[in-house]
């Protein structure tokens, strides 16, 4: 499994509030709603496949407008 750094999000995000609000909602989605994992699912926690997706440029600040 590779490391997911912060520097690496936020290439992707603005600043590390937004990074913190946009990880927090797709954790949460995957973990409590059920929604489907962009990546593969190495055994993380949701949080960390959260910012794995992120870093990987599959969720944007979009996200964040979204219910």
């Amino acid at each position: 499994m590779a490391r997911v750094t912060v520097e690496d999000c936020l290439e992707q995000v603005n600043n590390r509030f937004e990074l913190v609000m946009l990880a927090t909602k797709r954790a949460r989605d995957i973990a409590v709603r059920g929604a489907q994992p962009m990546v593969e699912w190495e055994n993380d926690k949701p949080t960390v496949v959260a910012l794995r997706e992120i870093a990987d440029g599959l969720v944007s600040s979009e996200y964040l407008e979204k219910e």
